[in-house]
């Protein structure tokens, strides 16, 4: 089992910067994606960034490229989502979730494929 923990979610005001925390325990695996998602009420769940642990490998969705900066501290077992111009369209809940597994990232963006989340953390942009 893995156990994933949000925190840094809050208020925010637009332009502004928010860095969300993903601390994993637990089992641990060699070949792990980590992704963030975020659901906003009435919306799908969407992969917004993601990192494989061990080769650093990176994706980020057309929505928050340039702005969105994912990253790992190997040491620490984080990873993070550094949110920086935040738009009123960010507001969402966000969730870290593992997948065990190598591919491409395009057989990793559906929430179906992991296995392991967290509680969320709510991030809110005011205009």
């Amino acid at each position: 089992q893995v156990q994933l923990v949000e925190s840094g979610g809050g208020l925010v005001q637009t332009g502004g910067s928010l860095r969300l925390s993903c601390a994993a325990s637990g089992r641990t695996f060699s070949n792990v994606i980590v992704g963030w998602f975020r659901q906003a009420p009435g919306k799908e769940r969407e992969l917004v960034a993601g990192i494989t642990w061990s080769a650093n490998s990176q994706y980020y969705a057309d929505s928050v490229k340039g702005r969105f900066t994912i990253s790992r501290d190997g040491a620490k077992n984080t990873v993070y989502l550094q949110m920086n111009s935040v738009k009123p369209e960010d507001t969402a809940e966000y969730y870290c979730a593992a997948a065990v597994g190598v591919g491409r990232w395009s057989d990793y963006v559906k929430s179906s494929e992991y296995t392991y989340w967290g509680q969320g953390t709510q991030v809110t942009v005011s205009s």
